[in-house]
């Protein structure tokens, strides 16, 4: 039921992702159809001075929306989102340049406006292409350039004649300048989210990592963990001589809490065992979770006196905490075993020491800490 619940989430997750893209996507796309149509609102206020024909700009506008309206039909059917840029930037920016160059050639009388066009097309392209599709994109519009000024006599020209295109060449410029101060805007957005984004990850792999290291029932650190912490401060101690002592610390009658409290109460033992003890060892101090109710306690500067007053104080404590909020009756103690770190041993050999020394303390009664 589980699994068959796990596969029918997949799609419908795919599904919500694909509508999310499709969403994200659209702003851009009416922000394009809009620019067309303010082209050509002034390609029809020039054919009202008497510079160009009507069917400039009528031509022109239901080339550029139709364009970006066939784009956004395949965004909002998905159909781009099987590609690895679901925007098509590629393919928009060569149907958008080749707009520009049909428009210059057949209305060469403002083709200066088209030019400029062709450079706002290229920077808002650039921001989403790769440096290869963004020399692909550039070589088209160079070649077509290179085609119309040499390979034809199309007098692409700036009409000033009158004051009418005076003031239509400065609108021609102003709105240019305006679309590339969006341009700009929409390349800060992007670095702003991909920052965000980066920031984002990093705070993930952060806490994976942490995830990784900590007892998920606990928070002190897992075995694999608290070993390597064990390795690195062994062999700190043992290249500069100073020294580091090991304690096992086992709860006593911990199954015996289990059976009779229940398994829920003894989690919440363990739990709050390892807060008391975190709460009374140092921050170079490691402990970790050795397996079951054994923990692994790492004293790195500390000779084996010392660190056996430590964990004897730390049992003293756990032993008079008072453990009845966890369930009526509850009584936790520990025992432990210490030892010392010696030239040259191997942790496995320490463990083993330790290990002996937890069991003489069980032994002898429990409640109590032998090295």
């Amino acid at each position: 039921m589980a699994q068959a619940l796990s596969e029918f989430s997949v799609p419908a997750q795919a599904a919500k992702d694909a509508v999310k893209r499709a969403r994200q996507r659209r702003p851009t796309y009416v922000a394009q159809s809009a620019s067309y149509v303010l082209d050509a609102a002034i390609l029809w206020l020039y054919h009202l001075a008497g510079t160009t024909d009507g069917w400039i700009g009528v031509g022109y506008g239901a080339a550029g929306v139709g364009w970006t309206g066939l784009m956004l039909a395949a965004s909002e059917l998905h159909f781009t989102d099987r590609f690895r840029d679901h925007y098509l930037t590629v393919p928009q920016s060569f149907g958008s340049i080749a707009i520009q160059l049909t428009a210059i050639y057949l209305a060469p009388e403002v083709g200066f406006y088209f030019v400029s066009i062709l450079f706002i097309v290229l920077g808002f392209g650039a921001l989403r292409m790769s440096a290869k599709q963004t020399g692909a994109v550039w070589t088209f519009a160079a070649v077509g350039l290179t085609f119309l000024f040499v390979c034809t006599d199309r007098p692409i020209a700036m009409p000033m004649g009158t004051p009418a295109e005076r003031q239509l060449a400065l609108l021609c410029f102003v709105t240019a300048l305006g679309r590339c101060a969006f341009t700009g805007l929409y390349g800060s957005s992007l670095r702003e989210m991909l920052y965000k984004r980066g920031n984002q990850l990093k705070e993930a792999h952060a806490r994976i990592e942490e995830l990784a290291q900590v007892d998920e029932l606990t928070g002190v650190l897992n075995r694999r963990y608290v070993m390597r912490a064990l390795n690195e401060e062994m062999l700190r101690a043992q290249r500069s001589g100073s020294p580091c002592s090991v304690a096992i610390v086992d709860l006593d009658f911990f199954k015996r809490i289990n059976d009779r409290h229940g398994h829920p109460v003894g989690d919440e033992v363990l739990r709050s065992f390892a807060i008391c003890v975190a709460a009374n060892i140092r921050a170079v101090d490691k402990l970790g979770r050795y397996g079951g109710e054994e923990f692994l306690l790492v004293l790195p500067g500390a000779p084996q006196d010392e660190a056996v007053q430590v964990v004897d104080r730390i049992r003293r404590n756990v032993a008079e905490m008072n453990w009845d909020a966890l369930g009526e009756g509850v009584a936790v103690t520990m025992s432990a075993g210490v030892a010392q770190v010696r030239r040259d041993e191997a942790p496995d050999e320490i463990l083993s020491r330790a290990d002996l020394a937890l069991y003489r303390a069980k032994n002898a009664g429990r409640n109590r800490v032998c090295s």
